[in-house]
């Protein structure tokens, strides 16, 4: 025996009807991509800015390397690099300048001749002075 099940209509009037939800999970998902990739993008421009000044060439720090590198033996030779490298930091302030100008009165007798002698303890310590109170 089979009953018979009837279609009773009772009001339920707690129950709401379906209500349609918007789902903004997708454009928050491609806000995040969006972000991450302008993120890395600035940490990749900041990082290549900081190599850049990095390895950036300074020539005045080229020319105090290669002022402590002179060889003295060649005083004709070296007499034309002391001027050419040192007047990089003529301009640095008046000490320097002066000590400069004091420098280069000592070596022009080591200059435009054919053969010249060593240089004097004067224009030695003239060079230690002017080579120590540079700085990059």
């Amino acid at each position: 025996m089979q009953k018979e099940v009837q279609n009773i209509d009772i009001p339920l009037h707690d129950i709401k009807p379906l209500l349609e939800i918007q789902e903004y999970s997708f454009y928050y998902f491609l806000a995040l991509i969006a972000f991450c990739i302008t993120l890395f993008l600035g940490l990749g421009y900041l990082l290549f800015k900081y190599l850049q000044h990095k390895n950036r060439f300074n020539l005045r720090k080229e020319h105090l390397k290669l002022l402590h590198e002179i060889d003295l033996s060649d005083a004709k030779k070296s007499a034309y690099k002391i001027t050419t490298y040192g007047y990089t930091f003529k301009d640095d302030g008046e000490r320097q300048k002066n000590a400069y100008e004091s420098l280069v009165e000592h070596l022009e007798a080591y200059k435009y001749k054919k053969s010249v002698e060593a240089f004097d303890a004067e224009t030695k310590h003239s060079l230690e002075r002017y080579i120590g109170m540079l700085d990059v």
